[in-house]
């Protein structure tokens, strides 16, 4: 082809980026979500970081194996999980979101409660991540109003409920449709669309043939809006592998958190890091 005729180039398009608090991350490759589970009763370590220290401890060690964010969480949100007091869930988790603050990568909540949000917004933390959704009255209000990232999950019923007959005439359209809604909600408040994450809630009210229609769905959920993905060391992986404790299914979640990734999943939520991490640099 000569010159003359060779076809003008379009300008490379800028990533997309999430607005989180204190920083703004370019989604130009998958980002690695650390979990830090501050629970005596974590389904996949068993309480092994409910001390503060061990905790806080855990948090730096994810931090220096690659991880990009941190999700630093309180209450247990496993099926048939007990619930606990906001007070309780608030002297577990603050000590940790303090020393948290300084580790330089975004700091995210996950709570679903209104008081535990307000006092990690007034800690400084990035992001909030809610695993009911956003749906009560206020905790929509305090995300809205705040200047973290918004980490907007789907969950059908409550952890006490919601593996006991999960059903959907069509998942990838109730779960979008549910995540959408929400997102543009937000949107019909003031805030910017790239201060939310939308994840589809692998394992919260869902059998596994309703997770592998999900994952399936992921090219497509992630070209609407950015996608959060989070399928470490569940069940779903379990029942695929044959492998039933959860600390041992680290192989298996870090191949599905590869697989979300080249599907287009832009964060990943994973509690082995390091392998994580490596998994993606090949």
């Amino acid at each position: 082809m000569s010159q003359a005729s060779r076809l003008p180039e379009k300008p490379a398009a800028s990533p997309p980026v999430f607005l989180c608090g204190r920083f703004s991350l370019a989604l130009d490759r998958p980002l690695v979500m650390g979990i830090v589970n501050v629970t005596p009763d974590s389904f996949s370590d068993g309480g092994r970081f409910f001390n503060p220290a061990a905790a806080i401890e855990h948090a730096a060690r994810l931090v220096a194996a690659g991880a990009d964010l941190l999700d630093i969480g309180g209450e247990s949100t496993r099926p048939q999980a007990v619930p606990i007091s906001e007070t309780e869930e608030l002297e577990r988790v603050l000590p940790v979101l303090r020393a948290a603050l300084s580790l330089a990568v975004p700091i995210s909540i996950d709570t679903r409660r209104p008081k535990v949000m307000q006092a990690a917004i007034d800690l400084g933390v990035d992001i909030i991540n809610d695993v009911s959704g956003f749906q009560a009255p206020d905790t929509f209000r305090l995300a809205a109003q705040s200047p973290c990232g918004l980490c907007i999950m789907h969950m059908q019923g409550s952890p006490q409920t919601m593996q006991q007959s999960p059903h959907y005439r069509d998942v990838v359209a109730e779960v979008s449709g549910f995540l959408i809604r929400q997102r543009d909600a937000f949107v019909a408040e003031g805030v910017d669309a790239r201060r939310m994450l939308l994840d589809p809630g692998f394992g919260f009210g869902k059998t596994l043939d309703h997770n592998l229609s999900l994952m399936r769905a992921i090219a497509d959920l992630s070209r609407i809006h950015p996608l959060l993905v989070g399928v470490s060391r569940k069940q779903m992986i379990g029942a695929m592998t044959g492998v039933s404790a959860p600390s041992d299914r680290v192989l298996g979640s870090v191949m599905a958190a590869v697989w979300a990734a080249a599907q287009g999943a832009q964060v990943l939520r994973v509690h082995d890091v390091a392998e994580t991490v490596a998994a993606l640099a090949v």
